[in-house]
């Protein structure tokens, strides 16, 4: 009987020790539940989306005059290598006659010692007059010749011919052209006696200077470079595409065609008036570009006071002056996206999408004829994965 009531006694701490803990779970699980059923529904409030701030702009038709933009390095139009036409010692340059230096038609830039020509003319001079001398005593002579055989005529009737060495015609010519020979010698004497002095063939600057006082020079020796300051001209590349918006001239009478060329120097804008005069004729094989020429008048402002000056090597730009596009709506070329789609601002604040007809674009703005209508607000700022519809804001 002992032993029955020990095993119930273990049966029933067993149960106890299982029991509490299921009822506990369970009295938890009952007061989750009745909880649960008290609060009340969650009902999730709806929120529109952020409107994207975007700039706007309003499209409105202009008259559109295109400009093409180009670049170059402003150059002289005439580039010579200065060489010496006689042999000699240098003994004389003038002040101008150093890199830099400016110079007029027909100055005197330098001086070879001219001691030699001058003996070489006096020479010359007495040729030509030993020579004038021989053919008047030959024409003389000549004369007399021609009275004798006269007098022998009205002697005899025979009526004898008279020969051109009885005449002394030969002998005439002969010293006729021994006294041309003179003359063209005296004349080359005069002329390398001329040379020894070097002077400017146009008006000028000395790009380099060569040579100095005490070198002696041949002919053809190399004195200097020299480039004419009458005018600069820029060779201005005009990609294929351009050229159906612009009249580029085609002959020496066609009219040239206004540019702006402008470079920033030392901080300060400069701007020059040019024109293109003429292209090249010929499109380059590897850029694929054809080059027009401008020019600048009086680049270092030698004959204009006050004009800023266009130093030759100056790098600069242009905008060249093309065709009129009629009333066009002109954007700024990061308002089309994709190619030729813009996003139209509706009455009620949303985008919409509009292919847009691109007569032309440049590095700023796009040219469209159709696609958009007057008045119509555009979205000029860049929108990320824009959507049709969606809401945007602006200012004002």
């Amino acid at each position: 009987m002992k032993r029955f009531f020990q095993i119930l006694l273990k049966i029933g701490r067993i149960l106890l020790m299982v029991g509490i803990p299921v009822l506990v779970v369970g009295l938890g699980y009952w007061g989750f539940l009745w909880f649960s059923s008290q609060q009340p529904e969650f009902t999730p409030a709806s929120v529109e989306p952020p409107a994207f701030l975007v700039g706007v702009e309003t499209a409105t038709r202009e008259p559109v005059t295109f400009e093409i933009i180009s670049q170059g390095t402003a150059s002289p139009r005439i580039s010579t290598t200065l060489v010496s036409e006689v042999s000699g010692q240098i003994t004389n340059v003038t002040p101008s006659f150093e890199t830099g230096g400016f110079f007029t038609e027909g100055d005197e830039l330098l001086n070879i010692d001219p001691r030699n020509y001058e003996t070489v003319l006096a020479r010359a001079k007495l040729n030509l007059a030993r020579a004038k001398t021989r053919l008047e005593t030959e024409t003389a002579l000549t004369g007399h010749a021609l009275e004798d055989w006269k007098r022998i005529q009205e002697l005899d009737e025979s009526k004898i011919e008279i020969t051109d060495i009885a005449l002394r015609k030969p002998q005439l010519e002969e010293v006729m052209a021994e006294y041309e020979a003179a003359e063209a010698e005296l004349k080359k004497a005069n002329d390398d006696l001329d040379r020894t002095t070097i002077r400017a063939p146009y008006d000028g600057m000395i790009l380099q200077k060569l040579t100095d006082v005490g070198q002696f020079v041949n002919a053809g020796f190399q004195l200097a470079r020299i480039v004419a300051i009458d005018y600069a001209e820029v060779r201005l590349p005009i990609v294929l595409n351009d050229l159906q918006f612009i009249q580029l001239p085609q002959g020496t009478n066609s009219e040239p065609i206004p540019v702006t060329l402008f470079a920033d120097i030392g901080g300060k804008r400069s701007e020059w008036d040019a024109q293109v005069v003429r292209t090249e004729g010929i499109i380059d094989e590897q850029s694929r570009v054809i080059h027009a020429v401008a020019q600048v008048v009086d680049p270092y402002g030698m004959t204009q006071e006050g004009e800023s000056i266009l130093r030759f090597g100056t790098f600069v730009h242009a905008r060249i002056r093309g065709d009129d596009g009629g009333e066009l709506f002109v954007v700024p070329r990061h308002a089309v996206r994709d190619g030729s789609t813009m996003w139209i601002v509706m009455e009620d604040n949303t985008i919409q999408p509009r292919e847009v007809s691109i007569v032309r674009s440049d590095e700023e703005y796009s040219y469209i004829s159709n696609g958009i209508n007057e008045g119509d607000v555009y979205c000029v700022t860049p929108i990320d994965r824009p959507l049709p519809g969606m809401k945007v804001r602006f200012d004002g």
